[in-house]
């Protein structure tokens, strides 16, 4: 009994998303999806923060932002868009993705990865002789 309850459960985590790109995005820009899949939810929003961490270092040196006011800034704005996105926007039930701590870390350290390296690269471009 055990056996075949694994057996379901890897085969369920082994499920590849046959959606386009074009549906996925059609389907992050309409509110208030129905996601079939937990991964395809879960890779909107890792590639919707490594977007707006690309754009926040470009705003952040270009602005100039400096130290920790624009390192609390931007995990301010990127927590509180992701929220916004999942539970205003689509209002997703967070425990079916994992509980929302799941959806707000999914991609977090890459898309800040991201933004520390284009903020770095636009602020000594800009700001420095």
């Amino acid at each position: 009994m055990q056996n075949s309850a694994r057996k379901r459960n890897v085969e369920s985590k082994s499920e590849v998303s046959d959606k386009s790109v074009r549906e996925l995005w059609n389907m992050a820009i309409t509110a208030e999806t129905e996601w079939e899949n937990k991964d395809d939810f879960l890779d909107v929003v890792y590639w919707m923060r490594q977007i707006l961490g690309v754009v926040l270092g470009l705003i952040w040196g270009i602005v100039p932002l400096k130290g920790f006011l624009g390192l609390a800034l931007f995990f301010a704005v990127l927590t509180g868009v992701t929220y916004f996105f999942y539970n205003t926007y689509h209002k997703v039930d967070d425990d079916k993705f994992g509980g929302p701590s799941e959806i707000l870390k999914e991609g977090l350290m890459t898309s800040f990865a991201s933004f520390l390296v284009l903020w770095i690269i636009t602020y000594s471009a800009l700001h420095f002789d």
